[in-house]
C-alpha cells in the first residue's frame, strides 16, 4: 500500500458518501443519488477522514522509504494536511451553518444537474430519479441548520437574506421545471413530477430560511473572529496563517500591493482619459469602450477568445494534450453569484471544462473588464491547470488532481495566468490593461478587507478617500464596501455580491493573491537556479503536472522544477 493508493481509496469512499463528487469527476454516470447534508451525513464524512489519516500513518510507519519518493511524499503531505484541516472545521461545527451565497449545499445540489450527461434517454432517466431526491437532500440540509441553531452555531442575517433572494430567482424560472423541459417526451411525466417536487423543495427551503431561520440569526455578527477565521483560512490556503502574526503580515502585504497597483492604474488611466482617475477611466470604458451586445453574442466571443488563446499558447508556452484543447463557454443560470466561474472536466474528458458567465440581467457587455477574467477562468487559467490535472491523474492520484484541490493553488495559478498574459503582451491597449489591473486590484483589496473585517484589524494610517477619517478604527463591512467601491470598476451589484461572499466564506478571498505570490516566488527561484537554461514552457508543464499543493509546500516544490 502507498499514500497514493490510500488517497484513491479515500476518493472512492467519498464518492459513495457524496455522489455529487462522483458526478464532478465523471465517474458512476448512472448514480442517481444525492448526498446526505444532514448531521449524520456530515459525521460519516468526518469519520472517513479520521480513518483515512490513521490508515495513511500506518502505511508510512510500515515503509518509511515511501517518503523518499517525491510523488508519494507530496501525496501524503497533501492528504494529511487536507483531511486534518477538514476535521478541524467539522469539529468546530461549521458544517451546521454552511450557508452562504456560493459553495453551500443548497447550491451544490442544484449545480450537479448542470454537470450531468443529458445526451440520451437513459441519461435523462437518471436526471429524473436524482431530481426526485432533491426534497430529501434539502430536508437533510435543513436538519443541519436546525441542529446548528440548537447549538448556537448560526450564520449572520446578511447571508440568509442573500440566499433567500437567490432561491426566489430560482423559483421565478423555475429552475428545475425549466431544466426538465429539455428532456425527452418519453419521460415527460416522470421529469415533470420530479421537477415539481424539486421546485417545491426549493420553495420550502426559502420559506424556512426566511420565516424560521432568519429570525433566529438576529444579532449574529458578520465577522467570524480570529479563531474561526484561522480554521477557514487554512482550509482555503493549505497553510496555518493563524499561527503567530501570519494573518497580520498577509493583510499588510495586501495593503502594499493595493498601493503598488494603484500607481499603475493611475498611469494607465491617463492613457484612457487624460487627467482622469482610474474610476473615471473605467466608467468611460463602460460607455465608450468596445462592447458586445446580446447574451449569445458574448458567449460566442468568450468561446472564440479561449480557442484563440489555445492556438497561440500551445507549443510555445505550454504543451497541451488534445483533450485539453476543448473548453466550452457557458451562460450561468439565474440566481448564481455575480462572479464568473469554471467547472472542471470529467476525469475522462467525457464532459469538458466550462467557463460560466452570470449575466445579471444585462444585454450589453463591455470588454475592458472581461478580457483578463476570461484568461483567469479559461485559458491559460483554471482550464489549463484543472484539465491538465485530469490528464495526469493516472500518473499521480485522483485525489491529488481533484478532491485534494487547495484554493490558493488553483486561484493562485489563475491569477498568475492573468499576469502571464500581461507579460506576453495580451493587453496592448490601455482599456484591457486597465481591466487587468482592476482585476489585480480587486484581489489585493480582498486580502485587506477579508482579514481586516473578520479580525477587526485597524484601517491603515495612510488610508485616504472614504477611509481617511477612519484611520486606526476597525474595519467594518460598511467601510469595506466603500473601499471596494472606490477601487473596483465592477458594478454595484457585483460588489454587493462580493462583500456578502467574503463575509460568508471567510478566508476564501485571500487565496487568490497569496496563491499568486507563491507561484511567482516559485518561478523566480527556479529561474535563479537554472539561469539561462530555464525553459518557461517546460516549467509550466512540470508545474501543472504535479497536482495540488498547499501554500506550505507550493513555492518550494515549484522552485526545484
Amino acid at each position: 500500500m502507498t499514500p497514493r493508493q490510500v488517497a484513491d481509496r479515500y476518493v472512492d469512499a467519498v464518492c459513495e458518501l457524496d455522489p455529487i463528487v462522483a458526478t464532478s469527476l465523471g465517474t458512476r454516470p448512472g448514480d442517481d443519488r444525492l448526498p446526505d447534508p444532514g448531521p449524520a451525513g456530515l459525521e460519516a464524512e468526518a469519520q472517513l477522514a479520521r480513518d483515512t489519516v490513521a490508515e495513511l500513518d500506518g502505511v508510512l510507519a510500515a515503509d518509511p522509504a515511501l517518503d523518499g519518493d517525491p510523488v508519494e511524499r507530496r501525496c501524503a503531505r497533501l492528504l494529511r494536511e487536507r483531511l486534518r484541516a477538514e476535521l478541524a472545521v467539522h469539529e468546530a461545527g461549521e458544517g451546521l451553518r454552511a450557508l452562504s451565497n456560493l459553495f453551500s449545499p443548497v447550491h451544490s445540489i442544484r449545480q450537479v444537474f448542470l454537470l450531468m450527461p443529458t445526451a440520451s434517454e437513459d441519461d435523462w432517466a437518471v436526471v429524473a430519479r436524482r431530481m426526485a431526491r432533491v426534497p430529501e437532500a434539502y430536508r437533510g440540509f435543513r436538519a443541519s441548520l436546525e441542529e446548528g441553531a440548537r447549538r448556537g452555531l448560526l450564520v449572520a442575517p446578511r447571508q440568509v437574506s442573500t440566499v433567500v433572494a437567490q432561491l426566489g430567482e430560482w423559483l421565478a424560472g423555475p429552475f428545475f421545471g425549466g431544466f426538465a423541459a429539455g428532456g425527452p417526451d418519453a419521460l415527460r411525466g416522470e421529469l415533470d413530477a420530479a421537477a415539481r417536487a424539486a421546485d417545491g423543495a426549493v420553495a420550502e427551503v426559502r420559506d424556512f430560511l426566511r420565516d424560521v431561520y432568519l429570525p433566529q440569526t438576529e444579532g449574529t455578527p458578520d465577522a467570524v473572529g480570529r479563531d474561526r477565521y484561522a480554521l477557514a483560512a487554512r482550509r482555503w490556503t493549505g497553510s496555518d496563517l493563524g499561527a503567530g502574526d501570519g494573518l497580520e503580515e498577509a493583510c499588510a502585504w495586501g495593503w502594499a500591493e493595493h498601493r503598488r497597483i494603484l500607481a499603475e492604474q493611475r498611469a494607465e488611466a491617463e492613457r484612457v482619459v487624460p487627467g482622469g482617475t482610474p474610476m473615471e477611466a473605467m466608467r468611460w470604458l463602460d460607455v465608450h469602450g468596445p462592447a458586445v451586445d446580446g447574451v449569445e453574442a458574448i458567449r460566442e466571443r468568450l468561446q472564440t477568445m479561449m480557442d484563440d488563446a489555445i492556438e497561440a499558447l500551445d507549443g510555445v508556452h505550454f504543451d497541451l494534450a488534445e483533450p485539453i484543447r476543448r473548453v466550452e463557454a457557458m451562460i450561468a443560470p439565474p440566481g448564481s453569484a455575480a462572479a464568473p466561474y469554471y467547472t472542471r472536466p470529467a476525469q475522462d474528458f467525457s464532459r469538458p471544462g466550462r467557463t460560466w458567465l452570470p449575466t445579471l440581467g444585462r444585454e450589453r457587455f463591455p470588454l475592458w473588464d472581461l478580457t483578463s477574467i476570461w484568461y483567469h477562468e479559461g485559458v491559460p487559467g483554471h482550464h489549463l491547470q484543472l484539465a491538465q490535472w485530469a490528464y495526469v491523474s493516472g500518473q499521480l492520484s485522483t485525489y491529488q488532481t481533484s478532491l485534494g484541490s487547495v484554493g490558493a493553488n488553483v486561484e493562485g495559478w489563475a491569477l498568475y495566468a492573468e499576469r502571464l498574459m500581461d507579460e506576453l503582451g495580451y493587453f496592448p491597449d490601455p482599456g484591457t490593461r486597465l481591466g487587468f489591473l482592476d482585476a489585480q486590484q480587486l484581489r489585493a483589496v480582498r486580502v485587506v478587507i477579508d482579514i481586516g473585517m473578520h479580525l477587526g484589524l485597524p484601517v491603515p494610517d495612510d488610508a485616504d478617500g472614504a477611509l481617511a477619517e477612519h484611520r486606526g478604527r476597525p474595519w467594518t463591512p460598511e467601510l469595506a464596501r466603500a473601499f471596494l467601491g472606490e477601487h473596483s470598476g465592477a458594478t454595484p451589484a457585483f460588489l454587493d455580491s462580493e462583500l456578502v461572499r467574503y463575509l460568508g466564506l471567510p478566508g476564501q478571498a485571500i487565496s487568490y493573491k497569496l496563491g499568486e505570490r507563491a507561484w511567482l516566488q516559485g518561478r523566480a527561484a527556479a529561474q535563479r537556479a537554472r539561469g539561462a537554461a530555464f525553459d518557461r514552457r517546460a516549467w509550466h508543464m512540470a508545474a501543472l503536472s504535479q497536482g495540488s499543493l498547499g501554500l506550505d509546500d507550493l513555492a518550494a516544490e515549484l522552485a526545484v522544477l
